[in-house]
């Protein structure tokens, strides 16, 4: 019970030079919050923010909110016309876009059809705008299940708002928390799925229960409920982890149990376990990052291929050694469902053109080149229409039909977008897309193809799903007793099963660190090895 929520931030009681809102009084109001350890997360209009009467109203609302640090000012409109709710909601956009308030959409009355709150939010992808989720309403006035509300909103939801019915003899009679239809459990299911972090603001009308007045009775029942669900929570997370044999380190999962997940979920336990322990080090390219930063750089990049065009399904090509970007192409097109096709480095052009055809590559992360393999000049044959074409607009190649764009690591190339610039598309697509596609990734979809040496023929895609790899790298890992006092360092290649599944997969579904070399080098080996305090690695004889 951390929090007040307050509607009618323009009402009377807010009104006048003696008002906690009044710009004078703002800063003694938010210590005395702070000295309660209470906040205003959020503050809701009373009217329907799509008639004019109402400007004065959000306009009050806004001010009173940035005087008193609330983040989120909520909005609600029973209009079904989209596109005029668009018009209305951009013009308050703009007037707050170098503000930290962020409007909220709540689902009810016409948004109590997620999908079509989402079209909106999609529409804009601003952070100024995100959802409200009534839980109630999406329930019993849309008839959705929290599963698709949430695949529906997924991050977008900022704040949520609960209260419970039953529905008797065509009407709805409101209970307490627990006691009417709403399937609290999976409610509450639904927004761990998406790391929810935000408050859960009970709503209540002291009318609704005749002889139930006592708002005393009625928030302790409430607090109870909900604190049954944090306390199952705290144990299942305390209970959840594992010691290693030497009792240096832990772990997430039970050995010798299969578990289903997809990378997604795989990395998401991470950061909710062990969000500051480094994922990470690149110690020859100056990359380091803990399991929340790399997961911010995943859906960075995730954001940007949505961006050119990558779906659920597309064939994301990488073709480099074993760099930052390598691993940030995997997480990031398993995450939103695409499938990440990995490209032998020493691959020439006959061999190349066949993996990218048979493939249908729709996007190609490539390197330089490595040793004698010259991609620059392999994919400028390939594609001499790339010389002519704008970056991040659709390639269209007569030898490979679907490649869409290329994206070059530490180089420049006519057609073709750089790293950095490709990262500039993220802004395009809205982070909640990310968490949606996310969620619709199922760990029996594809999620990999690796090719087959060829020597007894055409080498052939084999096709990995998400419960293949994760199984398999978690079994090493069990088999190796890994856990996060374990740094691996990675010098033999991604892009075979040896460095993607036995070295990374293995170590970060057990919450260790990765030290990836982008080759091997028996300098940059031992030296690695000395001054990282590298506890396992992987090679092969001729090492």
């Amino acid at each position: 019970m951390q929090g007040v929520e307050i509607a009618g931030l323009n009402g009377p009681a807010f009104q006048g030079k003696g008002s906690p809102t009044n710009p004078e009084l703002a800063l003694a109001t938010r210590r005395s919050l702070i000295r309660q350890n209470l906040s205003i997360p959020c503050a809701d209009t009373v009217g329907d923010f799509m008639r004019p009467e109402t400007d004065n109203e959000l306009r009050e609302c806004l001010e009173a909110a940035q005087n008193l640090d609330i983040p989120y000012v909520s909005l609600h409109t029973a209009c079904e016309d989209s596109e005029a709710i668009a018009e209305r909601v951009d013009p308050l956009l703009q007037a707050i876009e170098n503000e930290k308030v962020v409007l909220l959409l709540e689902t009810r009355d016409a948004l109590a059809d997620s999908g079509r709150l989402r079209g909106i939010l999609n529409r804009f992808a601003d952070d100024h705008l995100a959802a409200l989720w009534n839980m109630h309403e999406t329930f019993q006035a849309a008839g959705e299940d929290p599963e698709t509300t949430i695949t529906n909103l997924g991050a977008y939801v900022r704040h949520v708002h609960l209260c419970d019915s039953v529905k008797a003899e065509g009407a709805l009679r409101h209970e307490l928390v627990g006691e009417g239809e709403l399937p609290i459990e999976a409610l509450m299911n639904a927004l761990r799925s998406v790391n929810y972090d935000g408050f859960v603001s009970f709503v209540w009308d002291p009318a609704w229960i005749d002889g139930l007045d006592s708002m005393d009775i009625i928030l302790t029942h409430f607090a109870s409920v909900m604190s049954g669900f944090e306390t199952r929570r705290s144990r299942r997370r305390s209970s959840h982890l594992y010691y290693n044999n030497t009792r240096t380190g832990t772990y997430v999962w039970k050995k010798n149990e299969l578990i289903s997940k997809t990378f997604s979920q795989v990395l998401d336990t991470m950061v909710e376990e062990y969000p500051d322990q480094l994922a990470i080090r690149c110690t020859t390219l100056d990359y380091t990052r803990t399991y929340a930063q790399f997961r911010d750089d995943v859906d960075e990049f995730a954001r940007a291929l949505i961006s050119l065009g990558v779906r659920a399904g597309s064939k994301v090509t990488i073709w480099a050694t074993n760099v930052p970007q390598w691993f940030l192409t995997f997480w990031a097109a398993t995450k939103i469902g695409a499938v990440l096709v990995t490209m032998n480095t020493a691959y020439k052009i006959h061999e190349a053109e066949y993996l990218l055809r048979q493939s249908d590559t729709h996007t190609l992360v490539m390197i330089e080149g490595y040793r004698d393999s010259n991609y620059r000049e392999i994919v400028n044959e390939l594609c001499p229409e790339l010389k002519d074409s704008e970056p991040g607009r659709p390639l269209h190649a007569r030898r490979l039909p679907f490649l869409r764009n290329v994206i070059t690591v530490g180089f420049r190339m006519p057609g073709a977008l750089t790293w950095e610039e490709s990262l500039e598309y993220a802004a395009k697509t809205p982070r909640e897309e990310v968490s949606r596609m996310a969620a619709a990734v199922d760990v029996n979809d594809v999620c990999n193809m690796q090719y087959t040496s060829g020597t007894t023929g055409f080498p052939k895609g084999v096709m990995l799903t998400h419960y293949n790899i994760v199984n398999d790298g978690k079994c090493i890992g069990d088999g190796m007793d890994l856990s996060t006092a374990d740094r691996m360092m990675i010098q033999v290649p991604m892009f075979h099963c040896f460095g993607m599944v036995l070295a990374m997969t293995a170590t970060m579904t057990h919450g260790g660190t990765i030290l990836p070399l982008p080759y091997f080098s028996p300098k940059s080996s031992l030296s690695c090895i000395n001054n990282e305090h590298i506890t396992a690695f992987h090679g092969v004889p001729t090492m």
